[in-house]
């Protein structure tokens, strides 16, 4: 019975017409910084390790897509030299993330060497390139996202009022509102690790990252001997940590019933697409890479439906964590196929890629594949995406700078012209928006300061506060 079923199994195969190989034909990488200082003592910077850690997952990629002998390569790219042309990296103006991409790029186009990485001029000179040919990407700056990681208040860095709003929602939130009541007593009990750089005031649920970020980073970090009553952070308690962490941080980054607090993911969600549209008409890179903050990750992934895939995409990315976009195709041949050849597939690992590490591919949209068509990947996040200035000003209520410009030429058109029935222009719109957004937030200010005796105070210059009011200060650090 064995033998026969072997059998009638290999008859099959060898029956059965032979599969196309699937081909990749273009790339967007989203990446996490790597390891830092701690937030609360200012003017962060990237470590050591943290510039390993970027080092060691641009390598990975140089191996999965940049590699000609890897089944993952690009078809097209340049395998050794980078050529300009094809690559597109980009970062906010922030120092650690800046500096994130560059070593990432380290390892994505490695040196090349003595030998192909010189030049003979004319007199016959031949010149040596420095640090054994090293290769110079560009960054791109983008717009969203500067001094992120100076700064404690997600939305800080969005220039969107009205994502400022909806984060400051989830402080009056039931959840928000139990878990500050119900960990207090747990916050209170780490005070003697805290002291340098928190008060009893500020050792709360509302302080949660900072918290976390701090402790995280001394634990990375810190010896014994440099880190007083270290003992109290037991596994159990880290985890702990980390948990009201993500649960402060996600309920910030996104909400179902206001898509502009994910601000952040929607503007990515945009850029992405514009880059992969771009690879597929010519118009543009074969890979695209960005470098970012957990926040951008957590709003992408709402905004993407990733948790209904796994509940850890609620969660704050370790550190040097990545997700691709990766189109491909089983069409047969080189160059890229006709549009309804080409899927899209997403694909997450959590924390620095290395050695027999393999990122896992999840679906997106709440399907069940974990590849989607272009088109219904086009259509899908063209729900969710800001796509254009004026998509962005409507959604966050800008009417200054070049807004003014784009509600100007929003309201040229009769139908354009007035926010509904009530035949409310932009402008006044825009301008009641804004009265809105600055009640809101005396408003949460007053609920804090009733609610949990929150006091507004400057921040002492080696990192130490005296008080907080967590998002509401905004400090910069």
């Amino acid at each position: 019975m064995r033998t026969s079923f072997q059998s009638g199994l290999l008859l099959a195969s060898m029956m059965a017409p032979l599969a196309s190989a699937e081909r990749v034909v273009g790339a967007y990488i989203f990446a996490r910084h790597g390891d830092r200082t701690a937030k609360v003592s200012g003017n962060t910077e990237l470590t050591d390790l943290g510039y390993r850690e970027v080092f060691d997952a641009g390598s990975f990629y140089n191996a999965r897509y940049i590699n000609n002998s890897s089944a993952k390569y690009i078809e097209g790219i340049s395998s050794n030299v980078v050529n300009l042309t094809q690559v597109q990296a980009s970062a906010p103006v922030d120092a650690v993330l800046q500096n994130s991409g560059t070593g990432f790029l380290q390892g994505v186009y490695p040196p090349v060497g003595a030998t192909m990485g010189s030049m003979k001029l004319a007199n016959g000179t031949t010149v040596q390139s420095p640090l054994q040919g090293y290769q110079l990407i560009p960054l791109s700056v983008v717009g969203d996202g500067d001094d992120s990681e100076d700064s404690s208040w997600l939305q800080g860095t969005t220039n969107c009022p009205q994502a400022t709003v909806s984060s400051n929602n989830y402080f009056l939130s039931s959840q928000y509102m139990e878990l500050l009541s119900s960990t207090n007593d747990f916050y209170h009990s780490l005070s003697p690790m805290l002291t340098a750089a928190f008060n009893e005031s500020s050792t709360n649920f509302l302080n949660a990252y900072e918290i976390f970020d701090y402790l995280n980073v001394a634990r990375i970090h810190n010896s014994s001997a440099n880190f007083p009553h270290s003992d109290l952070l037991n596994d159990s308690v880290y985890h702990q940590l980390l948990t009201l962490a993500n649960a402060h941080e996600y309920g910030l980054a996104y909400n179902k019933s206001e898509p502009v607090r994910a601000i952040a993911g929607a503007i990515l969600a945009g850029e992405i697409l514009e880059g992969l549209n771009d690879t597929i008409t010519g118009a543009g890179e074969l890979l695209g890479l960005q470098f970012g903050s957990y926040g951008t990750f957590l709003s992408f992934f709402g905004l993407m439906q990733l948790p209904k895939a796994s509940i850890d995409f609620t969660g704050i990315p370790d550190y040097a964590s990545s997700f691709v976009l990766e189109l491909v195709t089983d069409a047969p041949g080189t160059g890229m196929p006709d549009t309804d050849e080409i899927n899209v597939r997403f694909t997450f690992h959590n924390g620095t890629l290395t050695g027999s590490d393999e990122p896992v591919a999840y679906p997106l949209f709440g399907t069940s594949n974990v590849l989607m068509s272009w088109s219904d990947f086009v259509s899908e996040t063209q729900k969710i995406a800001v796509t254009d200035d004026t998509n962005l000003c409507g959604m966050c209520g800008l009417t200054t700078g070049s807004c003014a410009t784009s509600s100007s030429s929003a309201s040229s058109t009769a139908d354009d012209s007035s926010s509904g029935s009530g035949g409310i222009s932009r402008p006044v719109a825009g301008v009641i928006g804004a009265m809105v957004t600055l009640a809101v937030i005396l408003g949460l200010e007053a609920v804090f300061f009733l609610i949990g005796g929150f006091t507004i105070a400057k921040r002492r210059k080696h990192g130490a506060v005296e008080s907080s009011t967590g998002a509401m200060t905004e400090d910069k650090k």
